[in-house]
């Protein structure tokens, strides 16, 4: 049987084991809800109810730290239905945990809704979403090789 401090309620996962330290009993291991889902949910960690007014921005705790295996990183997406619904979203989407990092996972939400909105202990907040990392090798050039787009820039593809 696997220790209960691995992201293991899919066992079947083929993707990469990802080590979950709960910091403290009421914490809430990462959760696909779907059989094909891509992003694992996270919960907010709260003692008492968090109140984000319209353009108000959070950090929500979620009572985890994680460990993410070299050449992988977490990213954290924001919920399509509290985007939706209540105009929540992730500040900094995605943001991203590297591999390295041990401190508690953190979710960094705006309102940008027109309506006040609360936030309790175990909301849905974020969807956590482990993905390959590609390091590239970056070397400096004199000129760059022509292409089609050149420098065109934001809209420049068209509508």
């Amino acid at each position: 049987m696997e220790p209960d401090c691995f992201l293991s309620n899919q066992r079947e996962a083929p993707g990469p084991r990802v080590r979950v330290l709960k910091l403290g009993p009421a914490a809430v291991l990462p959760e696909y809800v779907s059989g094909e889902a891509a992003g694992a949910d996270l919960r907010a960690r709260l003692t008492e109810p968090l109140v984000i007014p319209p353009m108000g921005r959070a950090r929500l705790p979620t009572g985890l730290a994680l460990e993410i295996p070299p050449g992988y990183e977490g990213q954290v997406r924001p919920r399509s239905g509290l985007a939706a619904r209540q105009g929540l979203t992730v500040l900094n989407a995605p943001g991203t945990i590297d591999a390295d990092y041990r401190g508690e996972l953190q979710v960094l939400l705006i309102n940008l809704g027109s309506e006040a909105v609360t936030l309790r202990e175990g909301d849905r907040i974020a969807q956590l979403v482990i993905a390959p990392v590609s390091r590239a090798a970056f070397e400096e050039a004199v000129e760059l090789a022509v292409s089609e787009r050149g420098a065109g820039g934001f809209g420049s593809t068209g509508t």
